[in-house]
């Protein structure tokens, strides 16, 4: 953001409402220019994970493509978006909770089979690759051994 507005609380609420950086002004064009690369590298950084593996599995995410071995695998968009969830941080255990409020974006207090029934779907589609995707007793799921970054 770059305003006027320079006070503290002003700089506080634009970064926690989602700007990448706060500049007020007067400023200086080279600090403009700074800064915008600044927010440029860090993108390109996060633009780099376009490709996940998981033993014999490959996501790439820009191409919407997943591949298990040498076959390629029809996935839906949903089931796209959970395995990408998983993929993105391999061996971290994720809730079913946690699943249905950042896939299929809500809170539900009762019980749900939703992502049970996707998770099994996801499973049958991968073949032997859907082994990688592993039940935590009473928790719920992530991708487990022969994982890699």
């Amino acid at each position: 953001m770059a305003t006027a507005k320079g006070s503290e609380f002003d700089k506080v609420h634009g970064l926690d409402n989602g700007a990448d950086d706060y500049i007020a002004k007067p400023f200086g064009m080279m600090e403009m220019v700074s800064r915008v690369k600044a927010v440029l590298r860090r993108y390109k950084q996060e633009d780099k994970q376009s490709r996940l593996t998981a033993g014999e599995l490959v996501m790439e995410i820009d191409k919407h493509r997943v591949m298990a071995g040498s076959q390629e695998v029809v996935l839906t968009f949903k089931e796209f978006e959970l395995l990408h969830k998983l993929l993105e941080r391999p061996g971290q255990v994720f809730t079913r909770e946690q699943l249905l409020t950042d896939i299929w974006g809500y809170d539900f207090a009762g019980e749900t089979r939703t992502v049970d029934v996707h998770v099994r779907t996801l499973r049958l589609k991968l073949g032997e690759a859907g082994a990688l995707v592993e039940t935590v007793r009473g928790v719920g799921y992530r991708i487990g051994a022969g994982y890699e970054k």
